[in-house]
């Protein structure tokens, strides 16, 4: 007869584990039913040559490292999902995951999130003691599916909703390293030209008996100043890095670099249009989930990872709770275009928000791809001509003298 392992808690909360032999899992629930025992989680023996499935699990269970990437909440969330969405319970589901993790922190964390669960605290509950790895919009979400019941649709959602933003910002990433390789070695170039090269060059002339041109001086002189003051060139640099680092940390000071960003020319538009992309996939995701839009304005305000963006949805809240539709506010606030605002009122007319949401999305992100791909292709041709005037002026300051040294001759 089949055995299951039970963890199960009795008319005082204290924890019974152990084996009972039934012919299905429904009749084992039921036998420990019957002693007063309340079941908290209950799985089939896995037997493989003679060894039981919790022993094979944990033989098995190699994490690859410790810290938890994105990518291993996007797997955790999505694997969550799927099980609950094939009828495994949710202590069985984290059970299964835990074994299969790459993160030996998430492992921990499922681990701690499963006692919780068992000393009687929900999902929800357990997940924001770790509001450090769970964000407001994964503890909101997820309360929102149990208080539901429909926790594995949501969890679905929440998972494409993270692949979705995973996706597009490598897509970002991938279009800054080809530029950002490139800066640095024309850097390095120029940076070796002026300190090794000049210094040789202004050594030679120096036993010539002519007047250097200007621009021999010029550049004799910048590479002086440069060998001579470069370690507090770059000891002022990271001081300075670090000075503005703290002041960003601060609240004041997050607002002011977010308004520098949103009032550069060109680069300003790309920057307002990535944190509105935040908002409406955060938005689409949660009204879709079933979540009221106060609440999901609520959710939004403190997860959009904005603080301009922030209080302005802090204002629309207030006035939706007012009993103003949700366009008037966005149009008052001025920070989001009049396309943005005519499809959330057609939105709200026909009752489909959460669709109008996505699509505003799907707008967005072709936006900033359009952006960066063109930024990228623009780039280069920008670098390779500064890097060639740059180099160019050098090479004529350094063989002036010479070409004057010969005229005389």
């Amino acid at each position: 007869m089949p055995k299951f392992f039970y963890i199960a808690r009795d008319k005082l909360g204290k924890k019974n584990t152990g084996a009972e032999e039934a012919a299905t899992q429904e009749e084992a629930i039921l036998r420990l039913q019957s002693r007063d025992l309340v079941v908290v989680s209950i799985l089939p023996e896995f037997k493989e040559s003679g060894i039981s499935y919790e022993v094979i699990s944990k033989e098995k269970f190699k994490p690859k490292h410790y810290r938890i990437t994105g990518d291993d909440l996007v797997l955790f969330c999505r694997q969550l999902a799927t099980l609950l969405s094939a009828g495994v319970t949710i202590l069985k589901s984290l059970d299964i995951i835990s074994q299969q993790v790459s993160s030996r922190r998430l492992f921990e964390v499922i681990q701690a999130l499963q006692k919780k669960m068992e000393a009687g605290l929900s999902f929800h509950e357990s997940m924001s003691k770790y509001r450090d790895i769970f964000s407001e919009l994964w503890v909101n979400l997820v309360e929102s599916g149990e208080a539901s019941g429909n926790l594995a649709m949501v969890l679905s959602r929440l998972a494409t909703y993270l692949e979705r933003n995973a996706g597009f910002k490598k897509k970002i990433v991938s279009a800054l390293i080809y530029p950002t390789i490139l800066m640095l070695v024309g850097t390095g170039a120029l940076m070796f030209l002026t300190l090794k090269i000049i210094p040789t060059f202004s050594s030679l002339f120096k036993g010539f008996n002519v007047e250097m041109p200007f621009l021999t001086r010029l550049l004799i002189a910048f590479s002086d100043f440069l060998r001579k003051y470069l370690l507090f060139i770059i000891g002022g640099g990271i001081g300075g890095f670090f000075f503005v680092k703290k002041y960003v940390s601060t609240k004041q000071g997050r607002k002011s670099l977010e308004r520098f960003l949103f009032n550069l020319p060109v680069f300003g538009e790309f920057f307002r249009v990535l944190t509105v992309e935040r908002f409406t996939s955060e938005m689409a995701t949660l009204v879709e989930s079933g979540v009221p839009i106060l609440y999901s304005l609520e959710i939004t305000e403190h997860s959009v990872g904005n603080l301009v963006l922030g209080e302005i949805i802090s204002q629309i809240k207030e006035d939706v709770r007012e009993g103003k539709p949700l366009s008037q506010p966005l149009d008052r606030s001025g920070f989001f275009d009049p396309m943005a605002v005519q499809m959330v009122t057609i939105g709200e007319e026909i009752g489909e928000l959460s669709s109008m949401f996505k699509k505003l999305n799907s707008f967005y992100q072709e936006y900033v791809d359009t952006f960066m791909t063109r930024f990228t292709v623009m780039f280069e041709p920008v670098m390779l001509i500064f890097m060639g005037v740059a180099v160019g002026l050098m090479v004529v300051g350094m063989f002036l003298p010479i070409f004057q040294l010969v005229q005389i001759r």
